[in-house]
């Protein structure tokens, strides 16, 4: 009885999971492939690897909304862009973990507001988000607006890599903080008193438990704002006043010139790496779990 009992709790967890299994079929692993496809064929949909070569050896010409003209190769485009979204990841990290963990002890009550107070902004467009910004950060916006009546100077934000810093953490903040709260709320209160009874202070309560049971929520943040972050198009454009080409400018211009397998080998190379990088956090905090 126990067995039919548990083959059929099977049964009723496998078709539970099967139209998720669907739409990721569909929609991650059909269009992985098409990508990975595009990446290695030519025109002519033949075998090459030469769109791949071409990411490394290959210069891009970027004109900005200036008419000034600047040559880059596609691995310093690559840089940038990480160097930017690791900047914003840790960013958002450091504001985020601190309010995650503030709302994880606060009352089922207050837990609610809060979240709901932070998943607002995500209930806006995308683009009005960051149209709002450069509201607020041009020179004759509402920030320097607001230093002018104090009396101070004015700061020239819009256009530069701060602009787009800021806008990146503006928009994916609320990743960051959604999956880190959701593993300190499960977290057992209980280890959090054993440890201050064994004289453990509130520092080293921090590191030596909370940070550990937290890290699958910090995994999982960071990869949630480093993976959009890296790859964005409109923020950088709007914000950076196209002075700032990244990664996602560079697939998109492939792509609205109809190179569609160039551009389809700048993702895949980008998908790889960021698959690397995400295996090698994930297997240090496994590492870290275990010891």
């Amino acid at each position: 009885m126990k067995k039919n009992a548990s083959r059929a709790l099977t049964l009723v967890q496998r078709l539970a999971l099967a139209p998720y299994s669907v739409w990721a079929v569909l929609f991650i692993v059909v269009p992985l492939f098409f990508v990975a496809y595009y990446a290695f064929t030519d025109q002519q949909f033949r075998f090459t690897t030469e769109n791949l070569a071409r990411f490394f050896t290959a210069t891009s010409q970027i004109t900005d909304e200036a008419g000034t003209r600047e040559v880059h190769t596609y691995l310093l485009i690559f840089w940038r862009s990480l160097k930017l979204a690791v900047i914003s990841t840790v960013i958002c990290l450091v504001m985020g973990y601190p309010f995650a963990y503030m709302i994880s002890r606060a009352s089922a009550r207050t837990q609610s507001v809060l979240i709901t107070l932070i998943m607002i902004p995500m209930w806006m467009n995308f683009l009005i988000r960051t149209y709002a910004w450069m509201t607020i950060l041009q020179d004759t916006g509402i920030l320097n607006g607001f230093l002018g009546l104090l009396g101070l100077g004015k700061l020239h934000i819009i256009g530069t890599e701060s602009a787009v810093v800021i806008g990146m953490v503006y928009d994916y903040f609320p990743y960051m903080i959604l999956p880190i709260y959701s593993v300190m709320a499960k977290m057992d209160v209980k280890l959090l008193e054993a440890a201050r009874d064994l004289g453990c202070s509130p520092a080293g309560v921090l590191r030596r438990v909370v940070w550990p049971l937290s890290l699958p929520g910090v995994i999982s943040g960071v990869t949630m704002v480093l993976i959009p972050s890296i790859s964005t198009f409109y923020i950088s454009q709007k914000l950076g006043n196209g002075k700032f080409y990244l990664i996602g400018d560079a697939i998109e211009s492939q792509y609205a010139a109809n190179n569609l397998h160039f551009a389809a080998a700048i993702a895949f190379i980008l998908m790889i790496i960021l698959l690397a990088g995400m295996a090698v956090m994930q297997r240090h905090a496994n590492r870290r779990a275990v010891a």
